[in-house]
């Protein structure tokens, strides 16, 4: 079981991959896109960028491949093969037993690097988008992870310093943004 330490105030969940098992639906979503866009998938490349917005992870697809791949083009066939599937997004229950064991206890809330779509669609699926008092996900127009910003708006909405904060999460990127938010966190791969 996941231990919260007593000096924490408030919750904050990345979505995909933490609270939802859908990284290989997001992974095969983006292998579908590239296919459709006569590209190479990078498995491994797009696998490293967990948490990290869909126009942040193609614009450094672009860098690094010197690509000039569409932006609007890949997004919008990485979300339709995504819609497909969301609905179908599975718990990953030591993680969502936090949630509901804090749920009227502790303020909670959601930062994602996902559409706004994708997050509510995975979160209803899998029944607990009610037990969050915020959701923040790319469509909040929030730096993406690893820049802290989106931890600390979710702290600043919930009224408890950064510090106070325990963030969980399943990408390095998150991580990363976490530590910067100067907030605990929680590596939720260790419990998979």
């Amino acid at each position: 079981m996941i231990k919260i330490p007593e000096n924490i105030k408030a919750l904050i969940f990345d979505c995909d991959g933490t609270l939802a098992d859908t990284m290989g639906l997001h992974l095969d979503a983006w292998k579908r896109a590239f296919e459709m866009n006569d590209r190479e998938f990078p498995h491994e490349f797009i696998d490293s960028l967990k948490g990290t917005s869909g126009k942040e992870i193609v614009k450094m697809y672009n860098e690094k491949y010197n690509d000039n791949l569409s932006l609007e083009k890949i997004l919008k066939d990485k979300e339709t093969f995504t819609k497909e599937k969301i609905k179908n997004a599975k718990a990953i229950q030591p993680v969502v037993d936090i949630a509901l064991k804090y749920k009227s206890i502790l303020p909670m809330s959601v930062a994602s690097g996902g559409s706004e779509y994708n997050v509510h669609a995975s979160l209803t699926s899998i029944g607990i988008f009610n037990l969050f008092d915020f959701v923040l996900t790319s469509s909040d127009k929030i730096q993406a992870k690893p820049n802290p910003e989106i931890f600390l708006e979710c702290a600043r909405r919930m009224n408890v310093a950064p510090e106070n904060c325990l963030v969980f999460e399943d990408g390095d990127f998150g991580l990363e943004a976490a530590e910067r938010a100067g907030m605990k966190s929680v590596d939720v791969r260790k419990y998979l």
